[in-house]
């Protein structure tokens, strides 16, 4: 059975089949799902998903991107969600510098403050980050962050940043991009990161593997994933499944 720690099946890009792509799942061997909210209206959302479908779980919290939209009043809602019994994460937060919007101190504010707030609800986070490798690095050691636990997910550094985030007790989120041609650095990480510390993801519908590389990903393609893992570990595709499987139920508590 396969666990998708990260998807975003409330976008837009899945309004014309989400319920028959959702109802296909179990046949095709995933067994869960975490749905992750990107900013207050996805988290809505996703909390909407994860109790809609006994397989799918949630994760609250706002992106880097729409950090703008946090105040107080909105953590406050986030922590109410947070209590939620299908909510198992907060999520994703982090820092994204590949756009000058929001500010970069903005980000950083929110940043902290989703780390404090996951701290506060026992809950572990999702960690996105790009382009920001030092100021992220830097924040999780300033929150110990290794107190809180979590996944960087969709990792895009260099294996030397992966073993600091290893070494704070993080997982590593592996998604498509180690089935590209150019992922080298991608199938790196994977070669230095424990089995015990590798978690399955989409990003769907972002970040399709190789053969579907540029179309609209989904879990059911996370066995390309799987084969590319076996190889780089020189172990069975089946033994990767049943890693992440318990890797994704002991970070989430499920």
């Amino acid at each position: 059975m396969i666990f998708d720690t990260h998807a975003h099946y409330d976008d837009e890009a899945f309004d014309e089949d989400r319920e028959a792509l959702l109802a296909s799942m179990k046949d095709a061997g995933i067994g869960c799902i975490v749905n992750v909210g990107a900013n207050l209206e996805t988290t809505r959302n996703s909390l909407d998903l994860a109790h809609r479908y006994d397989f799918v779980y949630a994760a609250v919290g706002v992106h880097p991107s729409d950090s703008a939209e946090l105040n107080e009043d909105n953590i406050e809602l986030l922590r109410e969600w947070s209590e939620d019994g299908r909510c198992v994460a907060i999520g994703e937060i982090g820092l994204d510098y590949h756009w000058p919007e929001p500010s970069r101190d903005i980000q950083k504010k929110w940043f902290r403050r989703q780390l404090d707030l996951a701290r506060e609800q026992r809950l572990p986070v999702i960690i996105h980050s790009r382009e920001a490798a030092e100021d992220t690095i830097n924040i999780m050691k300033e929150a110990h962050a290794e107190e809180i636990g979590g996944v960087v997910h969709c990792f895009s550094y260099s294996a030397e940043i992966a073993k600091i985030c290893l070494n704070m007790g993080f997982y590593i989120g592996i998604g498509g991009v180690v089935t590209f041609k150019n992922g080298r650095k991608m199938r790196e990480v994977v070669e230095v990161t424990p089995m015990d510390r590798i978690l399955l993801e989409t990003d769907c519908p972002y970040l399709a593997p190789e053969p579907y590389r540029g179309k609209r990903n989904n879990s059911t393609y996370i066995p390309y994933v799987v084969e590319e893992i076996a190889r780089i570990k020189g172990i069975s595709k089946e033994e990767v499944e049943r890693i992440t499987l318990e890797n994704a139920k002991n970070m989430y508590g499920i």
